[in-house]
């Protein structure tokens, strides 16, 4: 049986975005895990991700990092920057259009909080980063 190759995936655009969004669906972080390098202009969030790509076949998880590029200011809501440890489970990622290129990346996060980092432009790259391990269970959306 073939196995699911690592993601590797770049966006410039808010259509790449959007694919980047729908391989993070439900990946959890801890706060802690979540970095802005004002210097750098860099924001990084290292997740779990579940491998929707691998569903069909198996039940994974692997460590995945998420990076946006020229990143200028970083606000969060409703996020407890105080504990580190708290886990926070990832719904979407989008884009909304500022002054062209730039704009808005937001993470919007189980449980109402958001965080929005002001960009220059969309420069985001999702790369996994560990070996995947089983999961007993998939992520289950009411509704």
């Amino acid at each position: 049986m073939a196995t699911v190759p690592p993601l590797r995936l770049l966006a410039q655009d808010a259509e790449d975005l959007a694919v980047i969004s729908a391989a993070l669906q439900d990946a959890v972080a801890k706060i802690g895990d979540i970095a802005f390098d004002a210097r750098a202009r860099r924001l990084t969030v290292a997740f779990n991700r579940f491998r929707w790509e691998a569903a069909g076949k198996t039940r994974e998880r692997v460590r995945s990092g998420l990076q946006l590029g020229g990143v200028m200011t970083v606000r969060s809501r409703n996020l407890r920057r105080d504990a580190k440890g708290a886990v926070v489970e990832l719904l979407a990622l989008t884009f909304e259009p500022g002054e062209a290129p730039g704009g808005a990346v937001v993470l919007t996060f189980a449980g109402g909080g958001d965080l929005r980092a002001e960009v220059e432009c969309i420069e985001a790259v999702l790369a996994d980063v560990s070996t995947p391990w089983p999961t007993p269970r998939a992520p289950t959306h009411e509704g």
